[in-house]
């Protein structure tokens, strides 16, 4: 399994064979069963996790008790690079959302990765600054755009499958998370989804499954600020 998931793995792209295998040994691999929490806020770890397989939802909570979906990790991503590279206790909750497995690398054996391979912490940097950038892409969005705009742009940006001009995608969370996501309530998420699919933007299918039939107004109405 470290072999797989150190071979997947963005940040270790570009590795010879003999150097991925040297940083497979420094790999801790982790099985999580649904549910069960990677991490805690506060926790004195400093590792970085690397998905293999399954999900993780990372969620921060709030001083009133109430919790923020922050993101959700697949395969080939990672977390808690702040707490590594900080030596700081993480302030977010890792949960799998599915049966995971990871990739553990402690902060000692990481620093020295990073030492011999600068190229993974050039890699590491690009993708939290992707991250980033997407993180103040919601957070403007958040504030310019109204529940049925911030939900155009969100089931524009999904992995669709295209047929007789329309594209159907599959919410990749329940229902309830992706209204976090959106920083809105169920109730409201519903609403909005509901009228997208009366002005003829999208249909409903079974399950998560929605219909994007309108592609070009479906992003007329993402654009709105």
């Amino acid at each position: 399994m470290a072999d797989s998931c150190v071979a997947r793995v963005p940040v270790f792209a570009g590795l010879s064979a003999h150097d991925r295998q040297r940083v497979e040994v420094l790999a801790r691999p982790t099985h999580l069963q649904a549910g069960e929490i990677a991490y805690s806020a506060a926790d004195n770890v400093s590792q970085l996790l690397v998905l293999h397989t399954g999900r993780l939802k990372i969620v921060r909570v709030a001083a009133d008790g109430s919790e923020q979906l922050v993101r959700v990790l697949g395969p080939g991503d990672f977390t808690g690079e702040t707490s590594v590279f900080t030596g700081q206790r993480p302030d977010d909750y890792a949960t799998a959302l599915d049966e995971c497995r990871l990739c553990v690398f402690r902060h000692d054996d990481l620093e020295a990765l990073i030492l011999k391979y600068p190229g993974i912490g050039l890699r590491m940097l690009a993708a939290v600054s992707e991250r980033l950038a997407d993180t103040e892409h919601r957070l403007s969005s958040l504030t310019s755009r109204d529940v049925e705009s911030r939900l155009a742009d969100y089931l524009l940006g999904l992995p669709s499958t295209w047929r007789d001009r329309i594209a159907t995608v599959r919410l990749p969370l329940a229902k309830k998370d992706v209204a976090a996501l959106l920083d809105t309530t169920p109730e409201s998420f519903s609403r909005a989804l509901k009228s997208l699919a009366d002005q003829g933007l999208v249909a409903i299918g079974a399950g998560r499954s929605v219909s994007i039939t309108q592609p070009d107004r479906l992003q007329q109405l993402a654009d709105q600020e």
